[in-house]
């Protein structure tokens, strides 16, 4: 097996030493007598060399300016400095599954250190003609996602939402659904999230028997801004290796690119930068586009993206949700109206789309189901106004045969999870495509008329429904008979 250039290896570097001039919080400014370390070049200060410090600017011939990846506490002017001679590394291999790290590629999970080759994060994305093109649909086994905003293999998938909308429990889901479809290689980067959902999203992947194929990297919120800004690329660099040297497909969740943006506005912000638009620091754009045009597939195998992406005050104007759009294939909106009406996922049928959704490439059917659901939802959406007016009896005949049937999907497209089988206490139902198509038409044919509402909310295929409905009568004629 070749090995990447990026890939570290033992050299004769002599490493530069100089001394702390000037800390503000998490800046560093640091005084080279003799030869300044090249940029993004990892720095060493403390007591025993504890300090991380990442080289981002020159202030002039022998005056660096870094950020700090650890906290600065019992840092002094004055202190020597190390470079190590290379930048932030982190571990790459097979051995890496199971485990969880940090951004600094040491093991969180009390599981002991590894050894093995590491890599730097400052990888590059592989060239245009290196990589490949395809049109595999990856299903998640959720009726709302596959049928309206179907992933592509390789591809980048935005989840949007503001707070407590179900983000995380939706790439929990997928996780416990795409990992247990698909033979690959699952990734998790919490970006700036709580330690307590990464803990629990761990002892659920170990319970659910996925985390053999799994690897876990943390930058907690509670961590400075350089740590949280660089543990997406720590992520990336982990997931290439999958990619170009093990041949396999990654699936990799990010939760969530916003926590990266906003880490990146801090870094701005303490380098001296002006802040741009909303706040947001100059080089949004650039530093974005370098962590996704990482991700994307190659003819040895592919790396298949779904993100978070936090909405601030549910805008989806803000410029950190309008650069995340530009770069994915398929976006699903979460919908805070949805949550509140108990309809989970909270998908938002109306603004949640995917590029792959076209006749030519998930095939005539699943289209014309897919733009029949979405019409109906339009049309019941329109109608809204008018039946809190003046009530659905004021409505013709036809629209009030588009309510029902709107209504019925609605809760059609709801669906009980793996991974909240313990609050709801509803057992987990993972839906092929098949029966989702299957039961959109039903419900638009009138099929379903006969079932209540309620008889299609949180079920699996539409089946369930109409099994449950037929022993319901039978139960009724039995009583009548007594």
């Amino acid at each position: 097996m070749l090995q990447s250039p990026a890939i570290s290896v033992a050299t004769s570097y002599c490493p530069c030493q100089g001394k702390v001039v000037a800390i503000r919080g998490s800046v560093v400014d640091v005084h080279f007598s003799d030869e300044v370390p090249p940029l993004r070049h990892l720095l060493r200060a403390g007591p025993q060399a504890q300090i991380a410090i990442e080289g981002l600017t020159y202030l002039s011939a022998n005056l660096i300016r870094g950020i700090a990846l650890t906290p600065t506490q019992g840092l002094a002017r004055g202190a020597r400095v190390i470079d190590t001679g290379q930048s932030l590394q982190v571990p790459i291999g097979e051995h890496l599954l199971g485990r969880a790290f940090n951004v600094f590629g040491d093991p969180i999970d009390g599981l002991g250190p590894l050894k093995g080759m590491k890599r730097s994060l400052h990888g590059q994305a592989v060239p245009l003609h290196q990589r490949t093109t395809g049109t595999d649909i990856l299903v998640t086994g959720i009726k709302a996602i596959d049928l309206l905003a179907p992933l592509e293999r390789g591809s980048k998938a935005g989840l949007f939402g503001g707070a407590g909308v179900g983000k995380t429990v939706l790439i929990t889901e997928m996780i416990h659904n795409i990992v247990s479809r698909y033979d690959g290689v699952s990734i998790f980067c919490g970006i700036g999230e709580r330690s307590r959902e990464g803990e629990e999203l761990y002892r659920e992947m170990k319970a659910a028997g996925v985390l053999n194929n799994t690897v876990m990297v943390f930058g907690q919120m509670n961590e400075p801004p350089g740590s949280r800004f660089r543990v997406g690329h720590a992520a990336l660099t982990m997931a290439e290796y999958f990619r170009d040297q093990a041949h396999r497909d990654v699936l990799l969740m990010i939760d969530n690119v916003f926590r990266f943006i906003q880490a990146g506005s801090e870094v701005s912000g303490l380098m001296g930068q002006l802040p741009s638009r909303v706040g947001y620091q100059p080089t949004l754009a650039t530093e974005l586009a370098e962590l996704e045009e990482r991700i994307c597939s190659t003819a040895h195998g592919a790396i298949t993206s779904v993100q978070a992406v936090y909405i601030p005050a549910d805008d989806l104007t803000d410029p950190a949700a309008v650069h995340t759009f530009s770069h994915l294939s398929a976006s699903i909106v979460l919908s805070r109206k949805r949550t509140s009406e108990g309809l989970y996922p909270a998908v938002d049928p109306l603004q949640s789309g995917s590029k792959m959704l076209t006749p030519s490439v998930v095939g005539q059917r699943h289209y014309q189901v897919a733009q029949a659901v979405r019409k109906t939802l339009a049309e019941y959406e329109d109608l809204k106004d008018i039946i809190a007016m003046l009530g659905l009896e004021e409505l013709a005949q036809n629209e009030r045969q588009t309510v029902y049937r709107a209504r019925r999907l609605e809760r059609f497209l709801t669906q009980p999870f793996f991974t909240t089988e313990q609050f709801s206490g509803i057992p987990g139902k993972m839906v092929s495509l098949d029966q989702t198509l299957t039961g959109c038409e039903a419900i638009l044919d009138d099929k379903c008329s006969g079932l209540s509402e309620q008889a299609l909310y949180m079920i699996g295929a539409v089946d369930e429904a109409e099994l449950e409905h037929q022993e319901r009568e039978a139960q009724e004629v039995e009583e009548i008979g007594q």
